[in-house]
Order: C-alpha cells, then sequence, then structure tokens
C-alpha cells in the first residue's frame, strides 16, 4: 500500500514520515496553514532519501508557475488539487517526472480522469484540507486499473476499513495525523502507516514503472 502524507511543514516531519515508512511526502504551496515556500522546501527535500517521491501541492495556479516552483525546491513531482484542465496537466506533466491529478468524490470529471495524463489520481472530500470523511462509495467513478489514491478524513482508526472499503493503489492523509495544523503528531503519523500498510490490498496496479521513473527522466 502505498502511504502518502501531505502537509509537511518541517525537516523533523519529513525525516519522521520517511522512517515510519512513508512512500512519498508532499508540500503545500497553495494557500492554507500549511502552505511553504519553495527555498524552505529545497532545504528538506536535500535530507531525504532519493528513493521518497516528494511532491507540490498546487491549486488553481498557472502551469508556468507550478514548474517553476517545483524545480526552485528541487522537487520530483506535482499534485494539482485545483480546476486544471486537461490541457494544463498535461504541459505539466511533460515537465516534471510525475503528476498526481486530484478530483472530488462525486465528481462528473473523476469519469474522465484519464484525459489529466497524471500517473496517478487521488480522491478527495469534495471539501479537501477539512479532514471530513466522505461516503467513500463515491471513489468508485474513477476509472479501473488505475493508481487511485484515497484521501479526505482518513486517520489511524478508520484506514484500514477505507482501504478494505474502496481498495484504492495508495492512500494520503494529512489533518488526520496531525497534532496541530503544520505540525505532526509522531504517534498517530506511526500508527496511520503501520494500519495502512498492515491492510495491503491484492491485484492493485503495480507500482513499479512512472512513479520510480522520475529520476531517470530528469525531473
Amino acid at each position: 500500500m502505498f502511504v502518502k502524507i501531505c502537509g509537511i511543514t518541517s525537516e523533523d516531519d519529513a525525516l519522521l514520515a520517511v522512517a515510519m515508512g512513508a512512500d512519498a511526502i508532499s508540500f503545500v504551496f497553495a494557500p492554507s496553514s500549511r502552505q511553504v515556500a519553495a527555498g524552505h522546501v529545497r532545504d528538506i527535500v536535500r535530507r531525504l532519501p532519493p528513493e521518497i517521491l516528494t511532491l507540490g501541492v498546487f491549486r488553481d495556479e498557472s502551469p508556468q508557475r507550478v514548474v517553476e516552483q517545483v524545480q526552485l525546491a528541487g522537487l520530483a513531482g506535482v499534485q494539482l488539487h485545483g480546476h486544471e484542465t486537461p490541457d494544463d496537466a498535461k504541459w505539466i506533466r511533460s515537465r516534471v517526472g510525475f503528476l498526481i491529478q486530484a478530483f472530488p468524490a462525486g465528481s462528473e470529471a473523476l469519469r474522465r480522469a484519464d484525459e489529466w495524463g497524471a500517473d496517478a489520481i487521488i480522491v478527495d472530500s469534495p471539501t479537501p484540507g477539512s479532514g471530513q470523511v466522505f461516503d467513500w462509495s463515491l471513489a468508485e467513478g474513477a476509472p479501473s486499473g488505475r493508481r487511485v489514491i484515497l484521501a479526505g478524513g482518513l486517520t489511524p482508526d478508520n484506514v484500514a476499513d477505507a482501504i478494505a472499503k474502496v481498495r484504492p493503489w495508495g492512500v494520503d492523509v494529512s489533518t488526520g495525523v496531525e497534532a496541530e495544523p503544520g505540525r505532526k503528531d509522531p504517534r498517530k503519523l506511526r500508527a496511520f502507516i503501520a494500519a495502512a500498510k498492515a491492510a495491503e490490498v491484492p491485484d492493485q496496479p503495480e507500482r513499479t514503472g512512472a512513479l520510480y521513473d522520475w529520476q531517470e527522466e530528469g525531473g
């Protein structure tokens, strides 16, 4: 089970997430209580193992600005979490190593997710970042056979149940493992990652190929 920890704001939390077994971490560049600057992120990323997927989270930003910030921060890829068009997403993907496109649960666009050309898609709460659980059955609208990452209201207590019901390729959490906005709780972080990894679901898209090819692609 692929596990991504979002909303990282400090080197300590980034290293902690990696030590606990996270596969990816992401930094929020969109307006948020967890928003960070590219220079700060660059200093953190330099300390991380190269196999960890590092992403910048953007919402309704110009494609040029997204690529500029990702390159400045030394990140491996991008997570788009706004109203980006398929053309925007494809332009960005051609210039970064990895792309995740987020869709609100139940959105009509979710059924057309392949048009964005992303390496993986996130199915999130209609109010992302709120920590609110949504009706997990709404994730069924995602195209089959794709890397689907479930987000939205996940916690150490419900992540195993969510995985059993949705059978995603991965899970993503921010609020559910925080002590306060922007600061992770070590006990919650450990419990979440352990529960997600223990709930491994068979017959998922392989975790090979594009996910870790970003180093070879010059990202």
